[in-house]
């Protein structure tokens, strides 16, 4: 067996996020099931070689740094990023973040890999449960002119929408990750629709599921991997404009069904509902400097925004808990874009007693 195989597979095989919450207090030994994303061959100061290897799985990213003492050396000289492994060995985090002792690596697999794609038990249900319940809310839409849109969009582009991050960094940044936030976003809008019966339901679930559909481009995830590769249609574009096209596009494509002529003569009228529907993705950003081309003017625009605004949030704040440093046992150092340090939250007083 070569010096960098290990023959371990009785211990925890745990994703990513988890083996990072796990070693925040205590060493342990672990297993994660990783795409090696990027690979670099570097010298230290004296002209000895060592790699820096990030690893990524569907909840998280991993840096180790591979020095030529150890045994998985001559592993990482013909690796190449790409390849799907297990990592297993000793973890705890030091003061460069999680670190690895006494660890080995094997290569997946083609069940091991379509696994590692798939991502953890847990997410999948997740993101199941997340896009039945975007589906269950599209057909819940009342205007024909709405739902036919949201289901052609659901139709044609359903597979890519599963895979597409919400961001590259700051919230949800993961495969799938889009699928979360719309379908979170999507509570909440229902939700606030009972509260302010006032506000087009329609019109505002329709906006969720459209805010970032240009993001299936900008911050599309690759089919074989967890890589967000840059491309010039998101550069040039950005998820605004592409999202607009996008709708622009399909809205095109209900025009030329049998349906349409009966569409006609509905108030209101079908103009004015793609007019409104284009201003929701135009302004969910809020503010000028935030990237949107025109500030909300609609309840239903301020509502999007608000909500769009709320989940991310929430996210960073969920993420800043995991991983940022304890300044005291309940403060923790800020976070880029949060603007202060994290406090821990007040826990649920106990019911029913």
């Amino acid at each position: 067996m070569p010096p960098w195989q290990s023959e371990k597979n009785d211990v925890d095989l745990l994703p990513i996020s988890q083996l990072k919450r796990a070693a925040a207090d205590t060493r342990l030994e672990a297993r994660v099931h990783v795409q090696l994303e990027a690979l670099t061959r570097r010298d230290t100061s004296n002209g000895k070689p060592f790699f820096e290897a990030t690893f990524a799985d569907s909840e998280g990213k991993l840096a180790l740094k591979v020095w030529n003492d150890s045994p998985v050396f001559s592993f990482f000289e013909r690796a190449a990023a790409g390849l799907f492994v297990e990592v297993s060995g000793e973890f705890a985090t030091g003061k460069f973040g999680l670190e690895a002792t006494r660890w080995s690596v094997r290569e997946l697999n083609a069940e091991e890999r379509e696994g590692v794609l798939a991502g953890s038990g847990s997410l999948r249900e997740k993101q199941r449960a997340d896009f039945a319940f975007i589906e269950q809310s599209v057909a819940s839409i009342a205007d024909p002119r709405l739902g036919a849109l949201t289901r052609l969009f659901l139709a044609d582009f359903g597979e890519r929408f599963r895979r597409a991050a919400a961001a590259r960094n700051n919230h949800h940044a993961r495969r799938g990750g889009l699928v979360e936030h719309t379908a979170q976003m999507m509570r909440s809008a229902l939700a606030i629709a009972g509260v302010y019966p006032h506000l087009n339901r329609d019109l505002l679930v329709s906006g969720v599921l459209f805010h970032d559909c240009g993001k299936l481009w900008e911050n599309q995830v690759a089919a074989d991997g967890f890589s967000m590769p840059y491309n010039e249609t998101g550069e040039l574009l950005g998820h605004i404009t592409i999202g607009i096209e996008l709708v622009n596009t399909l809205w095109r494509k209900l025009q030329q069904g049998e349906e349409w002529k009966a569409w006609l003569p509905l108030d209101p009228a079908s103009e004015d509902v793609r007019l409104h529907l284009l201003h929701l993705i135009a302004s969910h950003h809020g503010e000028l400097q935030f990237g949107s081309p025109v500030v909300p003017k609609t309840p239903e625009g301020w509502a999007l925004h608000y909500v769009d605004n709320l989940d991310a949030k929430m996210e960073m704040m969920a993420n800043a808990y995991t991983a940022a440093k304890a300044l005291s046992p309940r403060i923790q150092e800020k976070v880029w874009p949060l603007p202060g340090n994290s406090v821990k939250p007040l826990e649920h007083y106990p019911r029913g007693m």
